[in-house]
């Protein structure tokens, strides 16, 4: 059988069975025996046992179910309640304040945990009935609840990111710190975009006239919700990019001061501790088995000849090589929509490395246009992941309609930044150059 009908036949049969609904992990896995056995030869299985025990051993992986821990201790500490308490004593009285407050809380939330679910879910159910009620309308608090909510797909400590480094085989510490000033970038253009909408169309988002004027002293009491965050943050960030501690090492930092919270405002219990580690477990079986799947499949597809296949095409093509990485930035936004990020990641890292490589693109700077794209794909309608986590926080007068209305500036926005990440590569490069001097 030809190299060609192999890529043909193994993408087909991928792309057929995940539209059917099946659990990725066990699709990935499943074509990868029957390919190994039908196409190549029932010895060569142990290519699969042997990117299993790979994925096994791998000490960068240690680093997720940390993260993840992290995230579900936070999540339950009361840290995100504080957080949106000072941000409406700061911002309420500004026109479309709540909106800017909710885009810096998701900031903050990226950077303590990463995880965009929690970011999404938190802020619908405090953030967007505040904001409907103050008259905001619908279709641009929807909008940046979704947007914002993404940015734990780009800032530090992403789990993708970290799962993105390890199938590239780049340093995850450059790979996680790439990633601070283009999320900053996003929120910046998610802020001034809210602004501006404010002062053109201020019954978007009209003051509350009832609202009171907190004093100064009060604004400042509130401010102590962000010490443990800001502690947090500058020591995971700050022992990575110092080079003090691994990734690994500083998560392990991070599930100890997310304990801190939790102790202090007593709700520390042998329940809470259960819980996270339940969904920590879930979470981390979920990410370990798509990852063996996908390594398998990737090792099969490789081992058939499909990655020498697919380069010799992309070599034979006589385009612009900007191009070509549109075309991949165009068909990680439509696999956005129907796969999830690890997936994304897992399947299409090996296959696009090598054309980046190929290319003469820094594999750094790809990896952050890859990460801005995939949060494209997350508020990509109709079937975009963000829309569905958003979905189960909306009263019922509120319609996925308007949620496909609201995120679709946004979007916008995304395309923006990437364009610029593009177009101006030191701004994704420059602090891990910075970092690798020290």
């Amino acid at each position: 059988m030809s190299s060609n009908t192999i890529l043909l036949l193994m993408f087909g049969s991928l792309t057929l069975f995940m539209l059917s609904g099946l659990p990725i992990a066990f699709v990935l896995g499943g074509l990868s025996l029957l390919f190994t056995v039908t196409l190549w030869e029932p010895n060569a299985v142990i290519v699969l046992v042997l990117q299993i025990f790979d994925t096994m051993k791998s000490e960068a992986l240690l680093a997720i179910p940390l993260f993840i821990l992290m995230a579900c201790l936070l999540q339950r500490s009361g840290v995100i309640e504080s957080l949106y308490h000072a941000m409406a004593l700061w911002f309420g009285r500004l026109r479309g304040g709540l909106a800017v407050g909710t885009v810096i809380i998701c900031v903050v939330m990226a950077a303590m945990t990463g995880v965009v679910g929690a970011a999404v879910t938190a802020m619908g159910i405090l953030a967007l009935p505040e904001m409907l009620r103050r008259g905001y309308r619908p279709q641009l608090a929807l909008g940046t609840i979704c947007a914002s909510g993404t940015l734990g797909i780009l800032i530090p400590p992403s789990v993708l990111t970290i799962v993105y480094a390890v199938t590239a085989q780049i340093s995850i510490g450059q790979m996680l710190i790439a990633g601070i000033v283009p999320g900053l970038l996003l929120a910046g253009l998610y802020i001034t975009y809210i602004l501006v909408v404010g002062w053109l169309r201020p019954e978007w988002v009209p003051v509350d006239p009832t609202l009171r004027r907190a004093p100064l002293s009060e604004k400042l009491r509130a401010l102590k919700s962000l010490v443990i965050p800001g502690l947090l943050i500058v020591m995971i960030l700050g022992s990575i990019f110092f080079g003090i501690a691994t990734p690994t090492e500083s998560a392990a930092v991070g599930v100890a001061g997310a304990l801190i919270p939790s102790l202090l405002r007593r709700r520390l219990s042998l329940g809470l501790l259960r819980e996270a580690g339940i969904d920590t477990l879930k979470a981390t079986a979920m990410i370990l088995w798509i990852t063996l799947g996908a390594k398998a499949y990737v090792a099969i597809f490789t081992g058939l000849g499909g990655a020498d296949t697919l380069l010799a095409f992309i070599k034979g093509l006589e385009v612009n090589r900007w191009l070509i990485l549109g075309a991949m930035m165009l068909l990680l936004v439509f696999l956005g929509t129907v796969l999830d990020e690890l997936g994304i990641i897992l399947l299409t890292v090996p296959v696009f490395l090598p054309i980046v490589r190929l290319l003469g693109f820094d594999e750094l700077w790809f990896g952050v246009l890859y990460a801005i794209t995939i949060q494209m794909g997350y508020i990509s309608p109709p079937f975009g992941y963000t829309l569905f986590y958003i979905k189960g926080t909306l009263p019922r007068h509120i319609s996925m309609a308007m949620v496909y209305q609201g995120v679709l500036p946004f979007f916008l926005l995304q395309v923006a930044g990437l364009l610029i990440c593009a177009a101006v590569p030191d701004l994704v490069t420059f602090l891990p150059r910075l970092m690798a001097t020290r």
